[in-house]
């Protein structure tokens, strides 16, 4: 009689954690045929000169293991971009580390200083891997909510979340989903509330190249006791339209870098060796990051003013490749609902920025990308010209 085979049962770190919208959205625009501006990627190609530097860099042998932190040239094409930017000098050996893309950067800089019980602040509606990452490092997560409307920081929210327990804050600008920049006082304020404390500071800056209407940045790095205590994280994925390489970086003060590289080391090691190459080559023309606010503003200007003749009501698009929209005057159906709604029935997907908050807060509010060719954004606006 043959035994019968049975699964341990196995508790779940994450019970919250289910199948992300961003999944279940692309799944659905998939099924239903609808153009797709809900997850936050580019339906076109990247620079054909960053494809053959990536097929020079394998032809020429690169294609065993890196160092753990990255290849050297590349860590220096990144320290020199930043002193040029934002004018903070990084030490190229000590203090920035090539990483799987910045979600891997953002989890790794969590597990490298939360221990169980230490208390991190997010600001909400926040990337979805931020709550997570600190759950899984044993941290409890402290949410205080940007200003509905404007998503705006409350600076008096944030100081009042703030314990003896507080180990850090992550903090996005420019932000996903809302497409809000941070001001130089806001970083100011920032800055001046993080002082007298011993607070660490996640910056996300993955969209640090899509700032516009003449805006600067306003990178933690800036600001000399901000880029003290933090790690900034950013994305050759988006910078270059080549997310699915999953490569980005964090910059961060040597000793706050030894950490991250002890936990950088144990969970992925380093990151594949032809696409450092070929980055650290393509890194030598500063034009393809310094041109990307033209780029992005074109496409953010033609898909809001289509948007424009529809009845959704247009927040302002700051920064990122995001558009976000009120909904009230087209339906009565609630974020997740209308967002179902419209992938089925119009063939445009769109994200709730409900999936952003931890109590699934719904201000009647969804969230468009337009990182998309020009005709994939008409294409998109003709069939919400129906609405």
């Amino acid at each position: 009689m043959s035994a019968v085979l049975r699964t341990p049962e196995v508790g779940t770190k994450l019970p919250q954690v289910g199948t992300t919208i961003f999944t279940v959205m692309s799944a659905l625009a998939a099924e239903k045929g609808a153009v797709n501006l809900g997850q936050g990627f580019p339906d076109f190609n990247c620079d054909p000169k960053l494809i053959a530097d990536v097929t020079a860099a394998m032809a020429a042998g690169h294609n065993q293991y890196p160092p753990m932190p990255g290849i050297a040239t590349l860590r220096e094409a990144i320290a020199a971009k930043v002193t040029a930017l934002y004018g903070h000098s990084y030490n190229a050996a000590s203090e920035i580390t090539v990483t799987a893309g910045a979600t891997q950067a953002i989890i790794t800089a969590v597990l490298a200083v939360v221990r169980p019980g230490d208390e991190v602040i997010v600001l909400e509606p926040c990337y979805d891997s931020y709550v997570p990452n600190i759950e899984l490092a044993g941290g409890t997560v402290v949410r205080v909510p940007l200003t509905p409307g404007t998503f705006r920081p409350d600076f008096e929210k944030i100081s009042a979340a703030m314990t003896p327990r507080t180990r850090a804050i992550i903090v996005n600008s420019p932000h996903n989903p809302s497409a809000t920049v941070w001001t130089e006082s806001e970083m100011r304020q920032l800055d001046a509330l993080l002082a007298p404390t011993e607070v660490l500071l996640i910056s996300d800056e993955v969209y640090e190249h899509m700032v516009y209407d003449g805006a600067l940045h306003q990178s933690a790095a800036r600001f000399p006791s901000l880029a003290a205590r933090a790690f900034i994280v950013s994305s050759f994925g988006k910078t270059y339209h080549v997310t699915g390489w999953k490569v980005g970086y964090v910059a961060a003060p040597a000793v706050l870098t030894t950490e991250f590289r002890k936990v950088h080391q144990f969970n992925v090691f380093t990151v594949n060796t032809p696409m450092q190459h070929a980055l650290a080559n393509f890194m030598g023309d500063a034009a393809p990051y310094l041109e990307l606010p033209a780029f992005y503003q074109h496409k953010r200007d033609l898909f809001a003013a289509g948007l424009a003749k529809t009845r959704f009501k247009l927040l302002p698009s700051a920064g990122t490749y995001f558009q976000c929209v009120e909904i009230g005057e087209v339906s009565d159906l609630g974020e997740a609902e209308f967002c179902q709604w419209l992938t089925s029935e119009i063939g445009v997907a769109a994200i709730p920025l409900s999936a952003f908050y931890g109590d699934g807060f719904d201000q009647r509010v969804v969230r468009f990308c337009f990182a998309k060719k020009d005709e994939t954004l008409q294409t998109a606006l003709d069939r919400l010209a129906r609405l």
